[in-house]
């Protein structure tokens, strides 16, 4: 990776067309001539991927000529890209190359001293001759001929190309000719080449298309050093429009998202304006105000000229590659820089003129326009044309209409607006019927809808300013209530003291489905902070909606219950109301109260182990979110939760794009966190370099002065993870530590497993002096510190539920986790009494309760310690590790599978073959030297016992500690120990 200020030396996008590529080169080497004619638009990326295919060719026996073709035009110099090639193979292999025929090949190359006479027929000779030199070459080994540029190409560069193409065919020579698409206007003399060429055979046409979105994001992350914000992304989508050279300029700006093209770029740009005839450089002025897409009808009505005059100039701009047009009469500027470049070139009254006629024209005849975006687009065009009073009244109109079709991100932004020009207009709220208050809260609701969180707080702080709220009590509950979540949301704090106080504004309040709404909002408000209170609070919402007699309110407050109910009730007790709210909703066509019923549904029936229910209620809900505008919110909770059940039924790949999805959607404050720790223990468990961005970000978020609970859990459990994953032993028990602490932890048993697993997990590698760092190093842990924290996970895991599959499953394996490594061995329950029970029951008894879970990575991670545990019988072992290598394959867990691996070596098994016998990792000398080591004798010690030199010995012992991969003699022994090599 280089710095933004260069280019990206990683490839991306280009799997396929590198595919073809070498596709094409394995064809030549069975001696099949091949030409591939490589297009795209300028800065696409065509000399990337040439570099990259003839960079993975290094060390091959592939022999590589490059030419470049000059910008000279039809009278520039015969043969450039060929003189060029032939250069690098003289330099390469030096003039004997040409077999004594130096002054035939002088006509390429002037420098081989002077040219020989070819009488008439010189060009046909030349032409023999190189075409006779490149099959000698190819003869010898497969010739790649990479010529760049073709657009520039000359007539003679053109035509000897068709006669390799045509009648040389050198049987394994590969011609690979580069050339911009966009370049090739109408009459350009290589576009009849091209098609003439293409009917040859042997001769291939490749097109390097655009970067999609995901493209973008890629090669962005490799340019800014980590992982891009979601809306940086969007903004350099929509600008650079996949081409990598604007994606590549735009991300070395201080604000890749919203600066300025860059000066370099923008000369770039408009340089290709500049050679235009003036009407054409007016009408592309014209076209650039009107937007990326435009009607012919549309520009032709602003333009103000004759249809003659029109339509030449639109001719010339079209043929120049800088605007194409449809059959539908439209026309679209090949690139989006190119237009931003040439309207910000516009003088100021150029700018305000052309606006104002644009806003006149769709004001007077709407259907210039794509249905719908009319209000819009007359609102864009008044702001610009900074005609501040039409401007505020067409944004509250385009406003309403982008409410009605629920694209609440374009209403905030129209709003927001309104509000920027009421100090400007005196008349405003005259000309639009509405005060500032109810802008202020219309804005404020909108900004929560589209989750822009901190505009909402600023907006609800200023219109609770301007509100008597015992005069409305109801509206100021509202706002209260609003800001409370916001406040919750943002992780700034538990919004108690604004819930409080819409609660005793809503008790004195008349009945109304707005009130009943409010309360069961601030019953959700109080659950997490005054258990007692809540359930008062929650019949005053059935009782509330009960007196309206209207099914709407009390549909909603029966969600609300479960809601209330999601923790502190079993969910087997509160699916029954969550499941017949959501079916009366469902029936109803309620899909707001639907959807917010489905989050609900899809937690419970995860906790229950109902994975594919869970999944599909989740995945029933995103339609509707997205419907509403909600897809930024709830969409992302109802994707998380989608995400989370593929994730234990171990469909990792959907559950990834699932994630990736509610990524794009860049969810405010702590609205974040649940796609966040589901990607990051996603590519944790994978190994994946992309997990420390996600682990930075979540962790930072953890830090807010207010974040709930469950959220709390969430982060304990990532950082266990991560320092484990790091092989940090000491922050991973500090971490674990802290874990055990927090008081959140006996609050949500779904949650606290999931720590409590990861906690024990800690332990028992901490007792492993194999892997615990020596107590003088530094980061070290004591045994005591270690026996601490086993007291404090067994302390938690004696007052937790164990209801459910996976709490069954996470009990089990947390005493298999504290069972490892102590002596003498634990007690199991037994029917009839108690006995003791060693590590490899309590690993077999887990990986039963997993099995009846059913989550593949947990199941494999609880056989990987049962194979462990069971060492002493190899067989057992080795059937334990191939179903362990099957299930983490499928899941591409690389750690995992690194585990796996390094304990069948030692062990001397193959786990892909189960049961198969296999050589043992040790010999029997080796096995020998390894008891003595276990007992603590020197090399010394050992050369007396077994009658060998102390060389031969230290032989043995580094031999030993490198099959066990383990870096020293303590090391060695521990293993030796705890898989049971000294006894077999």
């Amino acid at each position: 990776m280089t710095t933004v200020g260069g280019h990206s030396e990683i490839l991306v996008g280009r799997e396929a067309d590198l595919a073809s590529l070498r596709e094409t080169l394995r064809r030549v080497r069975a001696a099949e001539p091949a030409v591939l004619l490589l297009g795209g638009e300028a800065g696409v990326g065509k000399t990337r991927l040439v570099e990259e295919f003839t960079r993975g060719l290094a060390g091959e026996p592939v022999r590589v000529l490059t030419g470049q073709c000059l910008e000279l035009g039809e009278e520039g110099l015969p043969f450039a890209p060929f003189a060029a090639a032939l250069r690098e193979l003289v330099r390469g292999e030096g003039r004997t190359v040409f077999e004594g025929r130096e002054s035939d090949f002088a006509r390429l190359l002037p420098e081989l001293g002077p040219a020989s006479e070819f009488g008439e027929a010189h060009r046909g000779l030349l032409f023999e001759l190189v075409g006779a030199l490149f099959a000698r070459l190819s003869a010898e080994r497969p010739l790649l001929l990479v010529l760049e540029d073709l657009h520039w190409a000359d007539r003679s560069t053109r035509d000897l190309i068709g006669f390799l193409a045509r009648s040389a065919r050198a049987p394994r020579m590969l011609l690979l000719a580069t050339y911009r698409t966009d370049e090739l206007h109408r009459g350009h003399p290589l576009r009849p080449f091209l098609a003439e060429l293409e009917r040859v055979r042997g001769v291939q046409r490749l097109e390097i298309d655009r970067l999609d979105r995901e493209g973008t994001a890629e090669l962005l992350g490799h340019l800014l050093g980590g992982e891009p914000a979601p809306r940086t992304v969007d903004a350099i989508s929509r600008r650079a429009q996949g081409i990598p050279f604007f994606i590549e300029q735009l991300a070395a700006t201080a604000d890749p998202a919203c600066s300025d093209i860059p000066e370099t770029l923008r000369d770039l740009l408009l340089s290709r304006v500049d050679l235009l005839p003036e009407p054409a450089q007016r009408m592309l002025r014209t076209a650039a105000v009107g937007g990326a897409e435009l009607g012919h009808e549309l520009i032709a009505r602003v333009a103000g000229v004759d249809e003659v005059t029109l339509e030449s100039a639109l001719r010339v701009v079209v043929a120049a590659q800088l605007v194409t047009f449809d059959p539908d009469g439209g026309y679209e500027f090949r690139h989006a820089l190119v237009r931003e470049a040439v309207h910000d070139d516009l003088l100021p009254g150029e700018h305000t003129r052309l606006h104002a006629r644009y806003a006149e024209a769709i004001e007077a005849d709407p259907q210039l326009v794509p249905p719908g975006r009319a209000p819009a687009e007359i609102a864009h065009h008044w702001h610009a044309a900074r005609n501040h009073p039409r401007a505020l009244v067409t944004a509250k109109h385009a406003a309403d209409e982008a409410c009605r079709r629920f694209a609440y991100a374009e209403q905030a932004s129209l709003l927001a607006r309104v509000l920027e020009l009421w100090e400007q207009v005196p008349e405003a709220a005259e000309l639009l019927g509405a005060c500032h208050l109810d802008l202020l809260e219309e804005a404020a609701l909108v900004a929560i809808e589209s989750g822009e969180l901190h505009r909402a707080l600023s907006l609800t702080r200023a219109a609770l300013g301007d509100l008597d709220a015992d005069a409305e009590p109801l509206r100021a509950a509202r706002l209260l209530v609003r800001r409370a979540k916001l406040l919750r949301n943002a992780g700034k704090s538990d919004g108690f003291a604004e819930s409080k106080e819409a609660y005793r504004l809503l008790a004195a309040a008349p009945p109304a489905a707005d009130r009943a709404e409010l309360l069961g909002d601030v019953a959700y408000m109080f659950a997490s902070m005054d258990g007692d209170e809540v359930d008062r609070i929650s019949e005053h919402v059935r009782a509330s909606a009960g007196q309206l007699g209207d099914a709407a309110p009390q549909v909603w407050a029966e969600i609300t219950k479960g809601q209330v109910c999601a923790g502190r009730l079993p969910a087997a007790d509160g699916l029954p109301v969550l499941t017949t709210a959501v079916e009366q909703a469902r029936s109803r066509g309620d899909d707001p109260a639907l959807t917010r019923g489905l989050i609900n549904v899809s937690d419970v029936l995860f906790e229950l182990g109902r994975y594919e229910e869970s999944a599909a209620a989740a995945a029933e809900g995103v339609p509707y979110a997205s419907r509403y505008g909600l897809a930024r919110t709830t969409g992302v909770y109802l994707l998380s939760n989608q995400a989370e059940a593929l994730l234990a039924l171990g469909r990792w790949d959907e559950a990834d794009a699932r994630l990736a999805e509610a990524a794009r959607q860049d969810p405010p404050g702590l609205m974040a966190l649940p796609w966040l720790r589901l990607r990051a223990r996603l590519r944790l468990a994978r190994g994946h370099p992309g997990a420390e961005p996600l682990l930075t970000r979540a962790v930072g978020l953890s830090g807010k002065p207010y974040v709930p609970g469950e959220k709390k859990l969430w982060m304990h459990e990532l950082r266990i993870r991560a320092a484990l994953a790091a092989d940090d032993m000491a922050g991973a028990l500090a971490a674990a530590d802290a874990a055990l602490h927090d008081a959140a932890l006996l609050e949500r048993p779904r949650y606290a497993w999931q720590v409590l697993a990861v906690a024990a997990h800690t332990v028992a590698r901490s007792r492993d002096p194999a892997r615990r760092p020596a107590t003088s190093a530094p980061g070290s842990v004591s045994a005591g510190e270690v026996e601490q924290v086993a007291g404090r996970v067994r302390w938690a895991a004696d007052r937790l539920p164990r209801r459910y599959p996976a709490e069954l499953a996470g009990a089990a394996q947390v005493k298999a986790e504290l069972a490892s490594g102590t002596e003498p061995p634990v007690i199991a329950e037994r029917p009839g009494g108690v006995e003791p029970a060693g590590s490899a029951e309590l690993w077999c008894a887990a990986v039963a309760a997993w099995r009846v879970d059913g989550q593949p990575f947990e199941l494999a991670s609880a056989l990987l310690r049962c194979a462990e545990a069971n060492a002493a019988d190899r067989a057992a072992a080795a059937a334990s590790l191939a179903e362990v290598t099957t299930i983490a394959t499928g899941l591409g867990a690389v750690p995992l599978l690194d585990e796996v691996r390094t304990l069948a070596r030692r062990l001397g098994v193959r786990p892909a073959g189960a049961g198969q016998p296999a050589d043992d990792v040790l010999t029997a000398r080796e096995r020998e030297v390894l008891r003595l080591v276990a007992e603590g004798q020197s090399n010394g010690q050992i050369a007396q016992r077994l009658f060998i030199s102390p060389k031969t010995a230290s032989v043995h012992v580094s031999r030993i500690i490198a099959k066990l991969e383990v870096t020293n003699r303590v090391e060695a022994a521990a293993v030796a120990h705890r898989l049971g090599l000294l006894t077999t």
